[in-house]
């Protein structure tokens, strides 16, 4: 079967809008960034608003509440980062001395056991100046998204403002078509379910962490587990990401036994609420392939930066509730989902 001319370019011109669409997005980052952060954290933080409004307070006072809430977290998490990411980075050449004597240490024992590590070319790919110095480089550019505050803040206050007139610009917007408004508030409902069920998980899985280095005695436990709050938004990968600082930190201190009880605890905690709390609260509808959570790490991150591979599990849930929503594009929706299994 051809392909009619009309059809191939009308499918040549839908690829090249997307393109220029993703060159756009790509160019103009600096300020799509802090807008996208903004706008999911109105979501997740919306209904808080909501809430207190149906409790009989005032729309502004509801907003000034949720507002000085969010206020004290950013102030916490900013001091937290800050001092934590100072300290790190003064006590980097030390904790690099340190690995580069674990590691020495490492290939001697192969070298006793008639390893040729020589050969292998160990050194090179067991360099812990490289690993650490890229940690230090991670964190520093979390510091940097912070300088952002003020506009992300900004941004969220007025689309707080705006929020309880959604729904009836929608109404205007899509007219008087019920399926239309349906489908819109099918799409947002699932957003805020998504977003909010993220948020909570991902809370646990910080708090726990935390709890577990502070246990164990890992330095900077707090603010590891503000790593694995964040890190848990990109399903799979991210938990390994959050974990390989702190393992290395054990190394440092403690050795490799403890390093291995601090990566069996990461271990753990991911299965329990990643594998097992997670999906049983989130529904099969949201969620996403292995490969497309891989994929989107990638565009996202060459398109946004840093920050897009943080925001790019939720930029595509949002993609995929998208298409979920409308009958004629539902069966793409399939394709970004996790595998199907037929029950015979």
């Amino acid at each position: 079967m051809t392909l009619k001319p009309k059809n191939t370019s009308q499918m040549l011109l839908t690829l090249a809008g997307f393109v220029v669409v993703v060159a756009g997005i790509s160019a103009a980052q600096v300020i799509v960034v802090p807008f996208l952060l903004s706008v999911f954290i109105a979501i997740i933080i919306a209904p808080v608003m909501f809430w207190l409004h149906k409790k009989g307070l005032p729309t502004l006072l509801a907003l000034l509440i949720v507002i000085i809430g969010l206020l004290l977290i950013a102030v916490l998490i900013v001091y937290l980062i800050g001092s934590s990411v100072q300290s790190f980075s003064d006590n980097l050449p030390e904790y690099q001395h340190k690995l580069e004597q674990q590691t020495t240490y490492v290939i001697s024992q192969l070298d006793k056991y008639g390893v040729d590590t020589g050969s292998l070319s160990l050194n090179k790919f067991l360099n812990p100046g490289v690993a650490m110095k890229f940690i230090a480089a991670s964190l520093n550019s979390l510091g940097g998204m912070i300088t952002n505050g003020f506009l992300i803040l900004m941004t969220i206050i007025f689309i707080l403002l705006e929020a309880a007139s959604f729904p009836s610009k929608f109404r205007e917007a899509l007219g008087k078509s019920d399926s239309q408004q349906l489908e819109a508030n099918i799409f947002v409902t699932n957003i805020q379910h998504y977003m909010g069920i993220k948020t909570l998980t991902s809370l646990a899985t910080g708090i726990i962490v935390s709890i577990m280095l502070a246990v164990i005695g890992v330095d900077y436990p707090l603010l590891w587990g503000v790593i694995a709050f964040l890190l848990n938004f990109v399903p799979n990968i991210g938990s390994i990401i959050a974990a390989v600082p702190p393992v290395l930190l054990a190394v440092v201190q403690f050795g490799f036994a403890k390093a291995g009880a601090v990566a069996i605890g990461y271990l753990c905690i991911n299965i329990l609420i990643g594998n097992i709390i997670e999906p049983k609260l989130m529904g099969r509808g949201l969620g996403l392939s292995t490969l497309v959570v891989f994929l989107s790490l990638i565009f996202w991150g060459w398109v946004l930066g840093p920050i897009g591979m943080l925001l790019s599990v939720p930029l595509t849930v949002t993609v995929k509730i998208a298409l979920d929503s409308r009958e004629d594009t539902k069966w793409l929706s399939i394709l970004l989902g996790p595998e199907v299994i037929n029950n015979k």
